[in-house]
């Protein structure tokens, strides 16, 4: 028996439930923080286009196409990619050499090989990311965000100190009041609107350079297609793809990090190279994702898509519609909107004197060395390598010493056993050779590695060279206690890593 129309549920599509992100309350804080985003992403984009030797259209379409794209196919909400600066430095000597068009189609190749990578699994690499890495990266990308910061308050009038003391005031201390309105969006508005009713000549966003009248078409890279073109550009796409990749993933990580969510990181791979593709054949010059802005929208609030794609709708609204209202903010009050998320990026507790006492040498260690060739490299994606490898060699370092070899002499004389524990791989099997007393040992010799594990090679060859060193001496020896991995890998590798000749 049916139930009457009147008691049935309704399943028309006005009591379907909206998408969170379009309740009013959380729509409001994804749009005011798409705002401040898309001011903070003007003078950037200009400046990133100045590296890279193009006009500054190309940076911000770059900005805008990046952002809207990467709303619709990355991996992490609330996310902001746009023209960065490490791109930048990457394609300056392309654009250089070669020119813009060349620079389109690298930004293009570089898309795809972001998309190939993505499938082939790059993403899954962010596991052996160790956690000094991470601390020293938000550290060393808080100092250079600072750092940048620098040119706007040297050699200029005096007025742009008060100004910038005053927006400092006004970002640390409203949100103490209301968080109703981003505060940086207040000092922005405040600041501008008090330099131009007082007439206060100080530099501005229209300094930075011309903005842009029109809206991005679309279009095809003017170069040949040819194997030399391929030549030229697969070079620097390829560096693109990864410096860009590198700056994304981690960028996630440290969002996933602060809102206690977790991003799909594949996505965001392939979702960047999707961005890359568009923007080149926008006319943009490519980019990633932009930790500072990032920073600023989700301090803001922001939690999802709508952020993100308002920050590009916004940011072409604001140079195309709005470019002469845009061009009046002085430069200061984005300075101060940036130094207030350098401030907050930076992880004070990490070297803090109590923490510094606590934490391994090591870990410092790697912390300190991801800074020092971030910041002196001004390249994100060179500090973390060198990061982690550094990590890698004092990991190595540290477990090599943990392997033991105890040894006993059966009471007839006749046998001795040598028992290994440790992970034995080519740091800690290097120095195995020499635990052993070749010419005092009995004729027959037990090797147990029931607490051993073998992980390479080079530990096969080691215990190569013990066997041989015995057998010279006319010396039994025997193998016993391996796992089946260890087992297996012994099996398949003795007594073939060495020449017979």
């Amino acid at each position: 028996m049916s139930l009457p129309a009147a008691l049935r549920p309704s399943t028309s599509p006005s009591r379907l439930r909206r998408p969170s992100w379009l309740a009013p309350r959380v729509l409001r804080t994804e749009a005011l923080s798409g705002l401040v985003v898309a001011l903070a992403l003007i003078p950037e984009a200009v400046s990133f286009s100045i590296i890279a030797g193009v006009d500054p259209r190309v940076g911000l379409f770059a900005s805008f196409t990046m952002a809207v794209a990467i709303a619709f196919t990355g991996g992490r909400p609330a996310m902001i990619s746009a023209a960065t600066g490490a791109i930048a430095l990457v394609l300056a000597p392309l654009v250089r050499d070669h020119g813009v068009e060349y620079l389109l189609a690298t930004v293009v190749l570089g898309g795809l090989i972001q998309v190939l990578l993505a499938v082939a699994g790059v993403a899954r690499l962010m596991r052996f990311l160790p956690r000094s890495v991470m601390v020293g990266f938000v550290n060393a990308l808080a100092i250079l965000i600072f750092l940048a910061q620098l040119p706007y308050l040297i050699d200029v009038p005096w007025q742009v100190y008060p100004l910038l003391a005053i927006g400092l005031v006004v970002m640390a201390g409203l949100p103490k009041l209301t968080r109703a309105v981003p505060a940086p969006l207040v000092a922005i508005v405040g600041l501008t609107a008090f330099t131009v009713a007082a007439g206060v000549a100080v530099p501005t966003v229209g300094d930075e350079g011309a903005l842009p009248n029109s809206l991005p078409v679309l279009g095809v890279p003017s170069v040949p297609l040819t194997v030399e073109t391929l030549g030229i550009i697969a070079p620097f796409a390829l560096a693109m793809a990864l410096v860009g990749l590198m700056e994304s993933l981690m960028t996630a990580k440290l969002v996933d990090d602060i809102t206690d969510t977790h991003s799909d990181k594949t996505r965001e791979s392939w979702g960047q190279g999707v961005a890359n593709i568009v923007t080149g054949f926008f006319g943009g010059m490519g980019g990633c994702a932009m930790i500072g802005q990032t920073m600023i929208n989700v301090k803001s609030g922001a939690r999802t898509r709508a952020s993100t794609f308002l920050a590009g709708v916004f940011l072409l609204v604001l140079v195309v519609a709005l470019g002469q209202v845009v061009a009046l903010i002085p430069m200061a009050a984005l300075v101060g909107v940036m130094i207030m998320v350098a401030a907050g990026t930076f992880d004070w507790h990490s070297v803090h004197p109590r923490t510094l006492r606590r934490m391994p040498k090591s870990e410092i260690t790697v912390m300190l060395a991801t800074v020092g060739v971030t910041v002196a490299t001004h390249n994100l994606a060179i500090g973390v390598v060198v990061g982690v490898l550094v990590a890698m060699v004092l990991f190595a370092r540290r477990v090599a010493h943990l392997v033991s070899v105890d040894s006993v002499l059966d009471p007839d004389g006749s046998t001795k056993i040598y028992r290994v524990r440790g992970q034995l791989f080519f740091a800690s099997s290097n120095d195995l050779v020499f635990q052993f007393d070749y010419a005092g040992d009995p004729p027959n010799v037990v090797i147990d590695l029931s607490d051993a594990h073998i992980w390479d090679a080079s530990t096969v060859a080691a215990l190569d060279a013990i066997t041989t060193k015995y057998q010279a001496r006319g010396a039994t020896v025997t193998i016993t206690g391996m796992n089946p991995d260890s087992e297996q890998r012994h099996t398949a590798l003795a007594g073939n890593l060495t020449s017979t000749h």
